[in-house]
């Protein structure tokens, strides 16, 4: 978003009338009920500028205005709107990359020599996706592992509630800025540059994409409707938006498709000591389903 869009500091542009503290405490309950965002009033200016793009796409004059027009019965349609807008999306190829060394010295060949393993291929979801920066970095990784290991398959799934990120992760496409962290072997195998150098983007190989899927996920659901059991799960930087019963609500919910002994990965800033979840700390952001562990709220 321009600085000029959104004015400075989260201050609405002069001509454009700011949202009344009875709109924000509307548009908050809203997003903390759909999203499970939290929305205290210090993130007012935050809000306010995040709608500012909005209000001038419908030739609006001010936030009171859009307010009106979004929570009519007729305009359920904006929702989609105001998800991409209020998601934060900030994500990174190799992002925390101990994580990865450990997916690939220890993750995967502890899960492949397991006696009870039924399924060849090693299934892994990237919850919270955001643009496909994590998803694309672990298909990296068990690619390279394939290589080396025959017979080895995988399938790696990302969700986002946002369906802007998502067209972004599916079509591969990255500046070529965006991927210094990736190792430079990997570069040369995975990442095909653009023919028109002065545009400096890349993109994924269709080998590795085909391996990606992606789907859009509310995290507040009851019911996620993933059919899939998975043997590894990236969850990092969405529990630290949620309050404590969401977290623990949602870590539940995300288990109850990761299979007991798979692994399960958070951000070096979150932790789940404090929930109740079936899982055990067994490295820094890294957890394991116990094994015969009841998943809370299961039917």
């Amino acid at each position: 978003m321009r600085r000029a869009d959104i004015g400075v500091n989260g201050d609405v542009p002069d001509g454009l009338i700011e949202l009344s503290r009875e709109g924000f405490a509307r548009f908050a309950n809203y997003i903390t009920c759909q999203l499970g965002i939290k929305m205290p009033e210090s993130k007012m200016p935050l809000v306010q500028s995040r709608l500012m793009r909005r209000v001038r796409e419908l030739k609006m004059r001010s936030l009171n205005e859009y307010e009106e027009y979004f929570f009519a019965a007729s305009h359920g349609s904006e929702r989609e709107h105001l998800i991409n807008a209020m998601t934060t999306n900030k994500t990174d190829f190799f992002r925390e990359a101990g994580h990865f060394e450990f997916l690939r010295n220890i993750a995967i060949p502890t899960l492949m020599r397991s006696s009870s393993r039924i399924d060849s291929r090693l299934k892994v979801w990237s919850a919270g996706c955001s643009s496909g920066e994590e998803p694309y970095t672990i298909a990296m990784v068990l690619a390279e592992y394939a290589s080396v290991n025959t017979g080895f398959d995988f399938a790696v799934l990302g969700t986002d509630i946002s369906t802007k990120v998502l067209r972004h992760a599916q079509s591969g496409i990255y500046a070529e800025s965006l991927i210094e962290p990736v190792p430079k072997e990997m570069r040369g195998k995975y990442l095909l540059k653009s023919r028109n150098r002065a545009e400096e983007r890349v993109r994924i190989i269709p080998g590795l994409r085909k391996k990606v899927s992606f789907h859009q996920l509310n995290f507040m659901e009851a019911d996620y409707r993933i059919k899939d059991m998975f043997d590894v799960v990236f969850f990092r930087n969405v529990l630290i938006y949620f309050d404590l019963k969401t977290q623990e609500e949602v870590v539940n919910r995300i288990c109850r498709n990761l299979n007991p002994g798979g692994y399960f990965f958070a951000s070096h800033s979150e932790s789940l000591s404090a929930l109740d979840v079936p899982l055990r700390s067994i490295g820094t952001a890294i957890y394991q389903r116990r094994e015969g562990a009841l998943v809370q709220g299961k039917d």
